[in-house]
């Protein structure tokens, strides 16, 4: 064998610059805050999927952290949007409180514990970690506008809240909500990056200063 240089196969340039690009990725994808990059999931209007505005998300943020409270509990079911914006710390006071977001869709995996796998069709079929009545709120966005959908997804939020409750959902499921969940509508009008065909509200069972303004 040689020792010279001349013996040694080289790459080309074009290789090179693949290889390089391999390497980024990897060492991109392993990084955890990369792992954990709240946001970075897409809407998928299969699974009826439609985010929240900005500042929708923002504002419904703002609420689940005002009634919370210093050191509360939130969850989020169906809501991911607004899990997002807890985690982006773009809240005030979002680091005082912890969120979980329940969801069907197994991309949210990748917020790590704070993913918990959800099946409207099976209410109370929770990961074993989730105890009943630990959330001080729980904010819930049904993911399809049917009596038979909300009064399973109201099973999920009377198993986890303490008492509050911020339902959003179409506006012609308000006598259905108040019915199951003894919530009102409020005068806020949320909105998503989607032009919905249906006039989405807002529901309490609180007084919300945030979002109603005769609540």
């Amino acid at each position: 064998m040689s020792d010279s240089d001349d013996d040694v196969p080289a790459l080309s340039a074009h290789t090179l610059a693949a290889l390089q690009e391999f390497y980024n990725e990897t060492e991109a994808q392993s990084k955890p805050s990369d792992q954990f990059a709240v946001g970075a999931v897409e809407e998928d209007w299969r699974m009826s999927q439609f985010w929240y505005s900005d500042e929708t998300a923002t504002q419904l943020a703002e609420e689940v952290v005002r009634e919370a409270g210093e050191g509360g509990r939130i969850a989020c079911v169906s809501a991911p949007s607004v899990y997002q914006k807890l985690k982006q710390g773009v809240v005030e006071g979002s680091d005082r409180v912890s969120a979980i977001v329940l969801e069907y869709d197994h991309r949210f995996a990748s917020y790590g514990d704070d993913f918990i796998f959800y099946d409207y069709n099976e209410p109370l079929s929770l990961a074993a970690n989730v105890s009943p009545q630990s959330f001080d709120i729980v904010l819930a966005d049904p993911p399809y506008l049917s009596e038979e959908c909300l009064s399973k997804v109201a099973e999920t939020v009377k198993y986890l809240s303490k008492g509050k409750v911020l339902l959003c959902t179409g506006a012609i499921m308000d006598k259905h909500a108040k019915e199951l969940l003894d919530v009102k509508m409020c005068s806020f009008l949320p909105k998503h990056n989607r032009n919905l065909s249906n006039e989405f509200r807002c529901f309490v069972n609180y007084p919300s200063r945030l979002l109603c303004s005769t609540c």
